[in-house]
């Protein structure tokens, strides 16, 4: 693809997120939604392989069909109450058959199926818009609405997603793959909270996006597709190895790193609203994705590759780790102590 033709999509892609989060009005939402799809499916298929046109027609089809959703339950809603006004869904039959329609957006199981067959058949850059950028306008919605949607699915799909999220996760070996299972995860914990304290779902969204960011930043540099792939990122840089264990820690959720603050922020809000079983759940399902961040961390910094290297530091011809790559992951490590800061 061209830089032109590159351009013009990636500023449609933006363009689309921003005039669904900027939108009051569901028609404006909606014609966001799909500008953003439109807009993707070409940087998906740009391999001109037959797996990355598979992973575009899921991607479309799953994407319209929830946007279509998102129409349809906001008709409902205008047809009963008058209004299409995002903030003023009062009509309970539009506001479940919403929550079903952005959950399938986003990929909360157990409408999640798509996401992990998308992210394998694109490339690493793609896989970070898809998993970082496209979780942007859905979750604006979810915020916006988030008060009229019905709690009790809310909670079900967030403890559904994150158990699925552990859980697949622990068999997969392509690191894309993982990835996908890392953000239904996370997608879950999002949704769990959000009913309870919007602000908390914000906070997690975007420590979330710069964790992700980080960890994607990290296997573009190293070329790493697969966990066998990530035994060699030591010969490439000792800094990238440091600082891609760390990212995996903080994305697992362990306390002195910056993952663990949304996780410890949503657990305390669930006990004290007395949901302890749902907390305790969930507490339960990220041990399973530590699991599999661990397994990365282990292959990343503490083994060596099985084979033989003829050509034993590939630093050499990668002198400079990419400053961007480095600001992400100081970000995605060091973020806890401004806990009292965030929360006031």
């Amino acid at each position: 693809m061209s830089p032109t033709i590159y351009t013009i999509m990636l500023s449609s892609l933006a363009t689309g997120t921003i005039i669904t989060m900027t939108s009051f009005h569901w028609l404006m939402a909606w014609i966001g939604l799909e500008l953003n799809t439109l807009a993707i499916i070409p940087i998906i298929s740009t391999l001109h392989h037959p797996r990355s046109t598979e992973a575009a027609t899921k991607y479309f089809l799953t994407q319209a069909a929830a946007s279509a959703m998102i129409l349809f339950s906001s008709m409902i809603n205008a047809w009963n109450t008058g209004t299409w006004d995002i903030t003023q869904m009062s009509f309970l039959p539009s506001n479940t058959l919403l929550a079903v329609a952005l959950a399938l957006k986003l990929g909360l199981a157990p409408a999640h199926l798509w996401l992990p067959e998308v992210l394998q058949g694109s490339t690493l850059l793609t896989a970070l818009i898809i998993t970082t950028w496209q979780k942007l306008a859905p979750m604006s919605l979810i915020f916006l609405s988030a008060n009229n949607l019905p709690p009790m699915i809310l909670l079900t799909l967030g403890i559904i997603s994150s158990v699925t999220g552990g859980w697949a996760g622990l068999n997969q070996t392509q690191t894309r793959k993982i990835m996908a299972f890392s953000s239904i995860a996370h997608l879950g914990w999002m949704a769990s909270i959000t009913s309870i304290s919007p602000n908390i779902m914000i906070m997690n969204l975007m420590i979330y996006l710069i964790m992700t960011t980080a960890l994607f930043s990290s296997l573009i540099f190293s070329k790493s597709k697969t966990i066998q792939d990530t035994t060699t990122t030591w010969t490439l840089s000792p800094t990238l190895t440091i600082t891609t264990m760390l990212v995996l820690l903080s994305l697992g959720g362990l306390p002195p790193l910056t993952g663990f603050l949304p996780k410890w922020l949503i657990l305390e809000e669930l006990i004290t609203q007395n949901m302890s079983p749902l907390a305790l759940m969930m507490a339960m399902s990220a041990l399973l994705s530590l699991f599999y961040y661990l397994r990365l961390t282990y292959t990343t910094a503490l083994t060596l590759a099985p084979n033989t290297l003829q050509m034993k530091f590939k630093w050499r011809f990668k002198p400079t780790t990419p400053p961007a790559l480095m600001a992400f992951s100081t970000l995605a490590v060091f973020l806890l102590p401004l806990t009292p800061l965030i929360l006031s």
